[in-house]
């Protein structure tokens, strides 16, 4: 397995995904424990849709206390949100977790309030069981039926189920929705390591989940064929959780977050990762790591962050205030200073210093981050820059200096909330 990770990670790198750690274990044992400064096994990450499954396993734990039903419809546990529209009554909690309910999308705004209201507001497109439909709302009424039942946070609820046995979730976190609930679509924050120990449990090879209930989890729920994402995404779905290819499942987060498992083989594996800066780029790398993982592991792997190429030769020097000739969005002045070694830009209110030859560990108000940089090719130095905090965020500064004297920058940012700030383009006169 050790060459196919590695060549996974390099795959990875080329098409400018920054994967920021990588662990494996098997037999309940660690094999690959990888981080890229500021992040790591141990450092927290926002885990954006792995929450679902999570969420899943809180259901289905409470379905073996006899709590509640999967058959029961989920009106009958909001009865305040009715009347609602028949199809919407007929929502059973099992077509939820099945993402077969009736809605064609989520149906709350991130920026509004009423999250968990507007799912049994907005109209159906459809009747529940007929349709594949990743539905982010349907998860956040089940996190919200959770504490509903439980009387508790979601991972109050689980701590003495789930984590506390497994040693696990002291730094765990919910972010919240308007209403104060749980996100148990996209709001765990978790470590590598804490995830890693999860994933044991729903193989099996640690003895915390019963076998009856992961057997439910990994069920075959629906068919997501009809999605326009990856491979690995479009074979099997069972309750929240994924089933890329026979016998093996998959918790996946947006921008890159994976949790992979092989019961068959005692194979467990964790990816954080940011992969904003692609079009579809954490659909890429979930091909990439079940096809990587399907090897043998003999050896240890090397992660590094990805890295613009670099040519001394190719460096310039400025140094000084420059002033906007032309651009869009661009700021009047920009404070720069560049040579071969590397340097600094102002950015976004932002002080961001880089150097060519090894990576740049920083806090931004993106969060922390690791930068990297290189001149490839003469005259134009790359800047890559990879973000973590509540979100992850990604830049892109390409620096143009010509002979004529001026300096043209393009600045992109990438990630589900960075401020438009860090997005612009401007030619300046160097003097």
């Amino acid at each position: 397995m050790t060459d196919d990770l590695q060549r996974m990670i390099e795959r990875a790198h080329a098409a400018d995904l920054a994967i920021h750690s990588f662990a494996v274990s098997v037999d309940g044992d660690d094999v690959v424990r990888a981080g890229v400064a500021p992040w790591g096994h141990d450092v927290p990450h926002r885990m954006y849709s792995v929450s679902k499954s999570i969420t899943a396993v809180a259901i289905l734990l409470l379905a073996d206390e006899g709590r509640l039903s999967l058959d029961d419809p989920i009106i009958d546990h909001f009865p305040e949100m009715g009347p609602v529209h028949p199809w919407l009554a007929a929502t059973r909690i099992d077509d939820m977790l099945a993402m077969t309910g009736p809605h064609s999308r989520t149906t709350y705004d991130a920026d509004g309030d009423g999250w968990l209201e507007s799912y049994f507001r907005v109209p159906p497109t459809h009747r529940p069981g007929t349709l594949f439909t990743y539905d982010t709302s349907a998860s956040y009424v089940l996190s919200a039926l959770i504490e509903r039942l439980s009387g508790m946070p979601m991972l109050d609820y689980l701590r003495p189920r789930l984590l506390d046995p497994l040693g696990v979730g002291h730094g765990m976190t919910f972010l919240t929705g308007p209403e104060g609930i749980s996100h148990g679509g996209s709001g765990l924050i978790a470590t590598p390591g804490d995830m890693l120990r999860i994933a044991q449990a729903v193989n099996g090879d640690v003895a915390v989940l019963a076998a009856p209930l992961r057997a439910r989890l990994l069920e075959r729920r629906s068919d997501p064929a009809t999605q326009t994402w990856g491979a690995a995404l479009r074979h099997r779905y069972g309750r929240q959780i994924w089933l890329p290819t026979d016998g093996c499942w998959l918790m996946f987060g947006l921008g890159g977050q994976l949790v992979y498992g092989d019961p068959s083989r005692r194979l467990a594996a964790v990816v954080t990762a940011d992969t904003t800066t692609l079009a579809s780029g954490d659909q890429r790398l979930v091909d990439l790591l079940v096809s990587a993982l399907g090897a043998e592991f003999d050896g240890d792997v090397l992660l590094r962050p990805p890295t613009p190429p670099h040519e001394p030769a190719s460096a310039r020097t400025v140094r000084g205030v420059c002033t906007l000739v032309s651009g869009e969005a661009a700021p009047p002045r920009l404070a720069v200073e560049l040579h071969a070694g590397g340097g600094a830009i102002e950015v976004a209110d932002s002080s961001l210093r880089f150097d060519t030859a090894r990576p740049t560990v920083t806090t931004l108000p993106l969060g922390d981050a690791g930068v990297t940089a290189g001149w490839s090719a003469p005259g134009v130095l790359d800047v890559r820059v990879s973000a973590a905090a509540a979100d992850i965020a990604s830049v892109r500064l390409r620096l143009v200096v010509t002979d004529a004297g001026i300096l043209t920058v393009m600045s992109q940012g990438f990630g589900p909330s960075i401020s438009s700030a860090w997005t612009w383009r401007g030619s300046y006169e160097v003097r």
